[in-house]
């Protein structure tokens, strides 16, 4: 394929050999990568703490900065999409499924079955456990998502340079990111990506099938799996075959409209007040105990050490490992818009819809559970199909709640084969559909075998490993941006 370059090749290569290893040797594969991952969490969870706050502080402090007026393209660049559009494309990409899938049993669990601190059941861990939600998928995720992606749009849309993470490191490394250790950084974020996406399409696929079932009896197992699989893989090749100005477009704009109405519909038909006093309170909380939250590590025993690495430790792992793809979609979809507005609006609008979506699903679980029906006795995928049957207009939400989990499916799968495209073909912006469509078949393919085989928690242990590494490449991607930066700054002046 003409302009494939070797990342491809060399992405696609170990691809094939980690799930060749999983399929033949899922036990043992799950029982190393397992290990390991307990390891880094252990061994490494005061540094993912550190490292998430420092991002929050340095995507504040670059908005604020003088470098805010600095414009992601040409001076006179402007922005591609409308600020409406361009926000459902963040969320859509940075968040999707992972909402649908959580909204209602993550606060759920912490309050009935795994507290941070509070005792089990309480009032306490009821609040405690939505303004836990509000911080794993809030401001920080999305402070990493900012930063990365600032560094990829500035270099690519101000610098001329190519879309490439390898790319953002050239102020430090100079021509050296043009051999093979610039190679080697690439494969990695094009590694990560690949099984991140892999893994939530069998999340999308399960959860599908899952409010099939519920709904309709519709057959749980991996024959419905691959036919949800299948259909959906065919959507979104046709999507990414009509490019980045179409079909992302207007699939972010149909997620964005059916999160609105199922999230309206959940809030008046749950429990209106108490939904509106939770998030008063827990959002007020949320933010009261931000510093201190950010930097707990629990080091004694009695401190709960296995919570923090079962939950925080662990997203913040795997929020990074999803960085790349994240990272480069954002950026691919902000040319023309000042950092300061970028960053303004990649750290608090998805912040407070993520906020918003989990005060609204997590109280109504929470409330549905205290009314005496036992949600915790479903696997995670149901529980939000069997709080909607409490709920006036079941049928309703369950449908809206199934198509807006496929909607999704289809915008992260066309979103990972562009990007993957892109780092695949030397930062194209404009990829080929053959290469597109040669990944978009891989990632479902990988999708499949893992669900056959029961190998997902294997592979969402490896990509929580691959995080680690990247997190060094993500530091060195600061300190590139800030020198870059700095001297944009200096020549600005010159020119003024």
């Amino acid at each position: 394929m003409k302009n494939v370059s070797r990342v491809f090749y060399i992405t696609v290569a170990l691809v094939i050999i980690t799930v060749i290893f999983g399929a033949i040797f899922p036990t043992q594969f799950e029982a190393i990568t397992g290990s390991i991952k307990s390891y880094v969490a252990t061994t490494f969870g005061w540094y993912y703490m550190l490292l998430m706050s420092a991002l929050v502080i340095v995507a504040i402090f670059i908005a604020v900065s003088p470098m805010g007026k600095i414009r992601l393209g040409k001076d006179n660049d402007r922005p591609d999409f409308s600020t409406a559009t361009w926000v459902a494309m963040l969320f859509s990409a940075g968040m999707g499924i992972g909402l649908v899938f959580y909204g209602a049993a993550e606060p759920l669990f912490h309050y009935m079955s795994d507290a941070p601190t509070a005792e089990e059941g309480s009032g306490q861990a009821f609040k405690e456990g939505l303004s836990y939600a509000y911080f794993h998928w809030g401001l920080h995720v999305w402070a990493m998502y900012g930063v990365t992606a600032l560094a990829l749009a500035f270099f690519q849309f101000r610098k001329d340079e190519p879309g490439l993470i390898s790319s953002t490191l050239k102020p430090l490394f100079g021509k050296k990111m043009d051999g093979p250790l610039g190679t080697l950084i690439d494969v990695l974020a094009v590694f990560a990506t690949v099984f991140g996406v892999a893994t939530s399409l069998g999340f999308g696929a399960v959860q599908i099938n899952g409010g099939l079932s519920h709904l309709f009896n519709f057959e749980v197992g991996f024959t419905s799996q691959f036919i949800i699989i299948t259909v959906v893989t065919l959507l979104f090749l046709i999507s990414a075959w009509s490019g980045l100005s179409k079909g992302i477009k207007y699939l972010s704009n149909t997620n964005m409209v059916l999160s609105i109405i199922l999230l309206i519909a959940v809030l008046v038909v749950g429990p209106t007040l108490l939904i509106l006093n939770m998030f008063t309170e827990t959002f007020g909380m949320y933010m009261q105990n931000i510093i201190q939250t950010s930097f707990r590590t629990s080091p004694l025993e009695s401190d709960n050490r296995g919570w923090l690495d079962a939950w925080t430790i662990f997203y913040w792992a795997w929020w990074i490992s999803w960085a790349p793809f994240v990272g480069m979609f954002i950026a691919r979809v902000s040319r023309g818009r000042t950092i300061r507005q970028f960053m303004t609006g990649v750290l608090i609008l998805p912040t407070l819809l993520v906020s918003i979506w989990y005060a609204t699903f997590g109280t109504t679980a929470g409330n549905v559970q205290n009314s005496g029906v036992e949600l915790t006795q479903y696997t995670t995928e149901l529980v939000l199909f069997n709080m909607f049957d409490q709920l006036p207009l079941s049928l309703v939400l369950s449908v809206i709640a199934i198509l807006l989990i496929g909607s999704f499916f289809i915008t992260s799968a066309d979103s990972a084969t562009f990007v993957l495209g892109m780092q695949s073909t030397h930062g194209s912006l404009e990829p080929a559909n053959k290469i597109k469509i040669a990944w978009g078949i891989a990632q479902s393919s990988v999708a499949l075998i893992l669900l056959y085989v029961g190998g997902l928690q294997a592979i969402q242990n490896t990509i929580i490993v691959a995080a680690l590494p990247f997190s060094f490449v993500m530091i060195l991607m600061i300190i590139a941006l800030f020198k870059a930066l700095n001297k944009e700054v200096q020549a600005i002046k010159g020119r003024g």
